[in-house]
């Protein structure tokens, strides 16, 4: 598996979610040895807005799992103690590029996220575990009204992986990129023209309550779509909105067997699932179980945790991986081997993740990570190389 950034929704405070990540690391070869401790990164600001950018590097030394900051020159400063209640972190706020501008900074060996907000500043604290990260699907998190928006990475010996995110929610529009080695550069995660508003505009019109998931200023300005992970912890999404298509799946395979190909180059491993007393238990080629799922719910798929839970391991993971996104995909009635990987077969059922479906119409190349397991398949928004020679996060139109 190639290393990435693996999302996580993590146990939330009553403000708000400590920062993290669960990632998977390649053995750095030789070749790519010589990544050195900081790279560019280039922001360009082509929103059109006219208030202030601020940009903070925040994530976790892989060497040692330090938590800290980074400033404009890639310097990384550890977070000091935290408190209960959490304490103002030190404003590690780096000015970002004025409107039609550009600004070069550098990003070290981390792996951890780069936020950027409009118009004021983001409210960081620390807690004794560590950082906390801004949770705006509580209404008294100091974050709420502003707008802001954040990228993953990992950079080490292995290389950078960049990608843009929509696992938490849908906010101030970005894409990412990296010149490569060779010296090409590539780049995801622009929206189509007219795409901000369409995505909301889509949310609004699809019934079931989806439209809840946009969250407003006083003013009215759209700020954010919630996940809908996040929208039933908020109450905007019923907790019954999958049940229809789950109570489907389970009882299609209590009389069919759905058969998991969870590695594409390892073609001959299969896992075999059938439902039996409520639970579908999953065999190797020899017979025997190898794990077993409880029937899920919604916060299960919409989180990709809790019942469909996805260690890092060779077998649990894997297959709820691939479980994972069949059931936001909704493909698991219609085609019993998994995972299945053509785009032109998924959110086709009218019980589906209409969150990811809208934000997947609306984005220009048609990826995204509008849930965590978005990687089955490569329909992820993410570029990777061995040995980068710069990074790119280019700030959209919120047209």
């Amino acid at each position: 598996m190639l290393a990435r950034l693996k999302h996580r929704v993590l146990a939330a405070t009553a403000t708000a979610a400590l920062i993290g990540g669960v990632v998977a690391v390649q053995a750095p070869s030789a070749a790519h040895a010589s990544v050195p401790d900081t790279i560019p990164l280039k922001l360009t600001n082509n929103s059109g807005r006219s208030e202030s950018v601020y940009v903070y590097t925040l994530g976790t030394l892989l060497t040692t799992g330090q938590q800290g900051w980074a400033d404009a020159d890639g310097g990384f400063h550890p977070w000091p103690g935290g408190g209960i209640p959490p304490v103002p972190a030190p404003d590690a706020s780096i000015p970002g590029p004025a409107a039609g501008q550009s600004k070069t900074i550098r990003i070290p060996k981390l792996s951890g996220r780069i936020y950027f907000s409009y118009g004021r500043k983001l409210d960081f604290r620390l807690a004794t575990g560590g950082l906390v990260q801004p949770a705006v699907q509580n209404p008294s998190d100091p974050n709420r009204d502003t707008l802001f928006n954040w990228s993953e990475y990992t950079l080490d010996d292995g290389g950078l992986w960049l990608n843009s995110t929509q696992v938490d929610m849908f906010s101030a529009p970005y894409a990412v990129g990296v010149r490569r080695s060779d010296g090409s550069t590539v780049s995801t995660g622009h929206l189509k023209a007219g795409g901000y508003h369409a995505v909301f505009d889509a949310l609004r019109a699809q019934a079931g309550g989806w439209g809840k998931l946009i969250q407003t200023r006083s003013d009215g300005t759209a700020l954010r779509a919630l996940s809908p992970g996040h929208g039933l912890e908020s109450g905007a999404l019923p907790a019954s909105v999958m049940d229809d298509y789950i109570n489907r799946v389970w009882q299609k395979y209590t009389g069919a067997t759905l058969t998991v190909t969870p590695f594409a180059d390892q073609p001959g491993k299969k896992f075999y699932g059938r439902v039996s007393g409520g639970v579908m238990n999953f065999t190797d080629g020899t017979g025997a179980v190898v794990t077993s799922f409880s029937k899920p719910d919604a916060d299960s798929v919409f989180g990709c945790h809790k019942l469909l839970d996805a260690p890092n391991d060779a077998v649990r993971g894997p297959i709820s991986r691939t479980l994972c996104a069949g059931f936001n995909r909704t493909t698991l009635l219609t085609n019993p081997s998994q995972p299945d990987t053509s785009a032109a077969g998924f959110y086709q059922d009218a019980v589906t993740n209409h969150y990811a479906r809208i934000i997947h119409d609306r984005m220009a190349d048609g990826t995204a990570y509008a849930f965590a397991f978005d990687d089955v398949g490569h329909h992820e928004s993410l570029v990777h190389d061995g040995a980068p020679q710069q990074a790119y996060l280019t700030l959209d139109p919120l047209d």
